[in-house]
């Protein structure tokens, strides 16, 4: 419980109390230099330890005198990671894979599935959005040479997937940027076409009431990109439009922010942040305004709005790309870098980092549901294997328990207390494991149940490398506690 003001200020107001309160503030305080210190890289050995370690509630305060904010560029400390125990739908026994040479999956209690009718298609990179109880879910590659152009939807209530309808012809198949506000999708670039083909600029909003589609003001590109210019003889000279691959985008404070994904060549990761003001499935701007850049650039992360902050997760650096001089544009791996990395945007519109994922998470734009004030992560790609360099699965479901980071703010004049509810070591779980290693869910939420459908699945339980493109859906009882 957060502690009351006024009491704080009678506390406060006594000399000799305050005194004996500052001390016990300021031992703590060397308590906890003294942990980070131990903690911090330059005191760690060459390996890791386990991010595995038991639940420690016993201290439920901490008092710490004011700090300086963090940078954008300070990485948080690596942080432990304990399985819910108050999870109440968990099935008995823990069952670890077993990997040979390859990063081994986390220690995570099995869940138990309940496969339902499977998607229509197929679909890799697809995205989907959740309104009420239907999950509305577009695009996506069937093949490295086929893409889909249609959305399918999912209806939670009757366990059934209804009719389907198209998608405007110029509107991307793959990569999309993607939310809702209820009522209007809101639709923001991506890749058009199969294999690693080249970007549309086009942007769309979907009113899911007529299946009617608009068009929306495309994205501008930076002013430190060149201008495309006619003849000089001509005297005209215009601004060209910005397309991008999987674009962290969502609704905040009445404006469509998209922000970060990979530029043209699908490699070069993007630092760029837009938004736009809309309401109703309309543009109430002509022209993208530039916000402050995210702090790491790149495509496939969450990007989530909760308690009026928005925060961007996971994510990569890097991506395939096409293979030069080819007539298909035939995807060519490059290399990538996975990144665990939380920032927070808040009040001060400033990006804060925030305790970071379980391990590194990527592919999971449409991968997570908000589930009691928790956001809930299904799979994903993490680190490649070390010596085959091939691409590694995640086989968890990731809980970032958003009540951890409430905290009371106490002035008396010249200093601070700070009143923390919760310590950070349980901001992050790891609540279960899937049916097997998938990235590119695509997640719902529905009375009491985690849903997710499509993706690419693992070779099998000792390869955690991608195989089949998959139609599956899937669902678990969720009952989360604080």
């Amino acid at each position: 419980m957060l502690r009351d003001l006024s009491f704080q200020e009678r506390v406060f107001s006594a000399p000799s109390l305050r005194s004996s309160f500052v001390k016990i503030a300021f031992g703590r305080f060397g308590l906890i230099a003294d942990y980070l210190w131990a903690s911090s890289p330059h005191f760690a050995t060459s390996s890791y330890l386990s991010n595995w370690v038991p639940a420690d509630n016993s201290q439920s305060n901490v008092i710490i005198p004011k700090q300086e904010p963090h940078h954008v560029d300070t990485k948080p400390p690596k942080i432990k990671v304990e399985a819910d125990k108050a999870t109440s739908f968990l099935a008995d026994g823990v069952h670890d894979r077993s990997l040979s040479a390859t990063f081994a999956d986390l220690p995570a209690p099995e869940l138990k599935w309940e496969k339902m009718a499977s998607a229509p298609v197929p679909r890799l990179d697809g995205a989907a959005i959740q309104i009420k109880d239907l999950l509305y879910v577009f695009a996506g590659y069937g093949t490295i040479d086929l893409v889909h152009s249609h959305v399918d939807i999912y209806n939670f209530t009757d366990s059934t997937w209804g009719r389907r309808f198209d998608m405007p012809k110029e509107m991307a198949h793959s990569h999309l940027g993607m939310v809702t506000d209820g009522r209007y999708i809101y639709v923001v670039t991506g890749q058009y076409g199969p294999q690693c083909r080249g970007p549309t600029a086009r942007n769309f909003v979907l009113d899911t009431k007529t299946k009617q589609w608009q068009d929306l003001p495309p994205l501008p590109v930076p002013s430190h990109l060149p201008y495309l210019c006619g003849s000089y003889s001509e005297l005209k000279c215009y601004v060209s439009v910005l397309a991008l691959y999987a674009p962290a985008t969502q609704l905040w404070r009445g404006r469509l922010h998209v922000m970060g994904g990979s530029k043209e060549n699908r490699h070069t990761p993007a630092l760029e942040h837009w938004s736009l003001a809309v309401k109703d499935g309309k543009a109430l701007e002509k022209e993208w305004s530039p916000e402050i850049p995210i702090p790491r650039g790149g495509p496939h992360r969450a990007c989530v709005v909760v308690s009026d902050k928005l925060l961007i997760i996971g994510g990569q650096e890097g991506d395939f790309m096409a293979k030069p001089g080819s007539p298909i544009f035939k995807c060519s791996r490059r290399n990538e870098i996975v990144y665990d990395e939380v920032h927070m945007l808040d009040d001060e519109m400033k990006w804060k980092p925030l305790p970071p994922m379980p391990k590194p998470d990527s592919h999971i734009e449409f991968a997570w549901a908000i589930v009691n004030n928790s956001i809930v992560i299904a799979g994903g790609t993490t680190e490649k294997h070390p010596t085959t360099k091939k691409m590694v699965l995640v086989g968890e479901v990731f809980r970032f328990n958003l009540d951890t980071l409430k905290i009371n703010f106490c002035y008396n004049g010249w200093y601070y207390i700070i009143f923390v509810i919760h310590t950070c070591l349980q901001t992050w779980s790891v609540i279960g494991k899937l049916p097997y290693r998938v990235k590119t869910t695509l997640v719902g939420f529905w009375n009491g149940w985690l849903y997710f459908t499509s993706g690419q699945r693992d070779r099998g339980p000792d390869d955690p490398a991608p195989k089949k493109v998959i139609a599956d859906m899937w669902r678990t009882k969720l009952r989360l506690n604080s």
